[in-house]
């Protein structure tokens, strides 16, 4: 198996603390959104042997497996992430397999270059993904149901907002929800900036539930992705809690540190927070206008310790190992691509120790045996 050297991004919405904790190690002033480990060819992973991505494009079969290359072709097909957010990320959506295939085609046709920052799909693959929290980790996810969102919404009593209450009230549970998304993006800005302004202040004064959205607001203050954010479920993760984002879900991540696992893809759909590009029209295509739970997942135990995140897709199965003092060594020999991720403690994966934050590759049908004591998430493939 591979140690790991893995990319930490800057983005903006980073934490400058909760990552160096991690990994023990001094702060240095800059936002430390997220370390990646997989073959991402935007940033991948390096060994001894080179980079991931080179390894694997080189001798798949070894390094993925039958089973792995069969379903998904010669990449590894999930990505890996610490993700520490020291404010809101943007109001997003991820289109389904489908619509990403058509998406793709239709701005390859049009000739719009991959890097141009209006350009919606970036590869013709749905990303699906599964964050999971190592801190209290805020987070909004799915639809409230329409009456609950226009009671939170009333409740700021402000004036420019009373229509949306209205509109929340008068419809079923879809044309709501739409019609409310639908006319909060597509208001005068100057108007919503307004607004945005008033129901701030509102939220600022109330505090409690509106707490969040006075926070998200003083991140992006005129933003109309403030007022949207309260048509969905806030939700607090406690550590070793999480959530799946399937297909057309919108969602933001607040604050917190949490790993965060999803298909190999970057198409994103923004519905606001965020000063990058917002096409309304297509992101109205993709959502799911459909309100409910957002779901939250406790890992279910089997006997050898390993606690599973079950999710009703293929691309990635993410686990994890809680070993107490003087645990049993755990085979964990597959015929599937891992990457096994050391969160606490100081465990062993074959002969290489890992501290927090340190991780390995393993290909497939590797001989691979955790031991020690401390906390190791284990990413791999569902075939």
């Amino acid at each position: 198996m591979d140690r790991l050297s893995n990319t930490v991004r800057p983005y903006a919405w980073g934490s400058t603390t909760l990552i160096p904790e991690l990994l023990g190690a001094a702060p240095t002033g800059e936002p430390q959104a997220e370390m990646w480990m997989g073959a991402h060819p935007g940033a991948p992973s390096r060994t001894g042997r080179g980079s991931l991505h080179d390894i694997i494009g080189a001798d798949p079969v070894r390094e993925l497996g039958r089973p792995a290359l069969e379903a998904f072709g010669p990449r590894l097909p999930f990505l890996l992430k610490l993700l520490a957010a020291g404010a809101p990320l943007s109001l997003q959506v991820h289109p389904d397999r489908a619509q990403a295939q058509e998406g793709f085609a239709a701005e390859e046709k049009a000739g719009i270059p991959l890097d141009a920052p209006h350009r919606n799909y970036k590869d013709d693959n749905h990303k699906p993904e599964l964050v999971c929290a190592l801190t209290p980790f805020d987070g909004l996810c799915g639809f409230r149901p329409p009456a609950e969102a226009a009671d939170l919404i009333a409740g700021l009593d402000v004036d420019s907002l009373k229509p949306y209450v209205d509109l929340l009230h008068a419809h079923p549970e879809e044309a709501a929800l739409r019609e409310v998304l639908t006319a909060v993006l597509s208001a005068d800005p100057e108007e919503m900036a307004h607004t945005v302004a008033e129901a701030a202040a509102a939220a600022e004064r109330l505090g409690g539930p509106y707490a969040p959205f006075a926070a998200i607001a003083h991140h992006f203050p005129g933003d109309p992705g403030v007022i949207a954010a309260m048509l969905l479920n806030h939700v607090r993760l406690q550590p070793g809690e999480a959530l799946f984002l399937g297909a057309g879900v919108p969602h933001a991540y607040l604050g917190g540190l949490a790993v965060e696992i999803m298909a190999n893809s970057d198409n994103v759909l923004r519905c606001g927070l965020t000063p990058k590009h917002v096409d309304v029209p297509e992101l109205l295509r993709v959502v799911c206008f459909e309100a409910g739970d957002p779901g939250v997942l406790r890992p279910e135990a089997s006997p050898s310790g390993e606690e599973l995140y079950d999710t009703p897709i293929d691309e990635f199965r993410l686990s994890r190992f809680v070993r107490p003092e003087g645990a049993a060594p755990v085979d964990l020999t597959l015929p599937t691509p891992q990457i096994l991720l050391a969160t606490a403690g100081r465990p062993k994966a074959g002969k290489l120790t890992l501290a927090p934050g340190e991780s390995v590759f393993v290909p497939a049908g590797e001989k691979a045996e955790l031991s020690g004591t401390g906390t190791v998430f284990r990413a791999t493939v569902a075939v």
